[in-house]
């Protein structure tokens, strides 16, 4: 009986979650409370009610006293997208490395049957927690909505493999999507890399890296609320330190776990941001959230990359926080941005085919 109960909680859970998001906006305004606003920002109904009710469930961090709680937590957390995007064909894939097969999915549009641009994306989580299936729903609305086909990678996490395991990871699958365009549906000019969070840090060290050997450059880059140094703590880390989804102490538990040396943590490699030559990179859209942690660095990579004469989209979203393309299905604010980032998607790629 425990284990029929372990299976029906978190689809209660979620069945309520809705249920409150669904209810008129006075009365999702009185439960989330007065707005909170914050360095001339005012915080979204659908973040600050969202953050209420995380509070209330007494789970207002992403770090666990294990990797392997922590990563139950979030496994939970998905449940929240309870239905499937359709129209979008799913299929699984093994990406060989010499490190073993990496599992992978692959988003096609139902009505997608000709070539097309390809988004190879890396899932965020701290390099610690997160998966296939924790980022399947953006996948799904990446791939419908930009009309693109993506493929997402499930890379080794840490700490059982430390820095740079992940890195290492994304490499292969890049690689392999490069080798294998044609059977992928794409071509191996029309290949993007993405990612939120710490797959926005592994998507830009994919392209610093393809810039500067014979790898072949990504077409594209879109960067989501991406970590970009490991070595500083910019206002924003402190301002929004806890309270918003993400805390200062997740950032610290997750660091500690993918590089535990302090001393090795400026590798251009980890610190994207202190790479000294960023010209010739691919264009990118890079992507922040107003109540993020991470919004100061995220930014300030993308200055340097129009500093170095890459074109940019840099977008910040100033209502939202970290994590909030996880949470399209819940509130129509998430699924605002998302449309948004698709948008700019296309548009990147579409300038590509020129």
């Amino acid at each position: 009986m425990p284990n029929v109960l372990d299976q029906v909680r978190p689809m209660l859970e979620a069945a309520a979650v809705h249920g409150i998001f669904a209810l008129p906006r006075p009365v999702r305004r009185l439960i989330a409370g007065s707005p909170i606003r914050l360095d001339d920002q005012e915080l979204a109904l659908d973040a600050q009610l969202l953050l209420k009710l995380q509070k209330l469930s007494g789970q207002e961090k992403l770090s666990a006293p294990t990797p392997e709680l922590a990563r139950a937590a979030m496994r939970r957390g998905t449940r929240i997208n309870s239905a499937p995007i359709d129209g979008v064909v799913v299929a699984d894939r093994q990406i060989p490395t010499e490190h073993g097969d990496l599992g992978a999915r692959l988003y096609r549009p139902r009505e997608l049957t000709g070539i097309s641009p390809l988004l190879v994306f890396f899932h965020g989580g701290g390099w610690v927690i997160g998966d296939l299936d924790s980022h399947d729903d953006v996948c799904r609305f990446l791939a419908k909505h930009a009309d693109v086909r993506v493929l997402s990678v499930d890379y080794r996490l840490a700490p059982e493999h430390r820095f740079p395991a992940a890195l290492d990871d994304c490499l292969d699958a890049y690689r392999y999507a490069v080798d294998n365009a044609a059977e992928l549906g794409t071509s191996s000019d029309a290949i993007a890399v993405g990612g939120d969070s710490a797959g926005g840090n592994m998507a830009a060290a994919v392209c610093q890296i393809a810039a500067r050997s014979d790898l072949t450059d990504p077409a594209f880059q879109l960067l989501i609320y991406p970590a970009t140094d490991a070595t500083t703590s910019r206002p924003s880390r402190k301002l929004f330190r806890r309270g918003f989804l993400i805390t200062e102490e997740d950032t610290t538990w997750f660091m500690d776990h993918y590089q535990p040396d302090e001393s090795l943590r400026d590798d251009p490699r980890l610190s994207v941001l202190l790479t000294e030559d960023l010209s010739g990179l691919p264009p990118a859209c890079v992507v922040t959230a107003g109540f993020d942690p991470l919004r100061d660095e995220g930014e300030a990579y993308a200055a340097r990359l129009a500093e170095a004469g890459v074109p940019v989209i840099s977008r910040r979203f100033p209502d939202l926080i970290h994590g909030f393309v996880n949470l399209r299905a819940i509130g129509t604010r998430f699924q605002e941005a998302l449309f948004e980032i698709v948008g700019s998607l296309r548009a990147g790629l579409s300038l590509q085919k020129r």
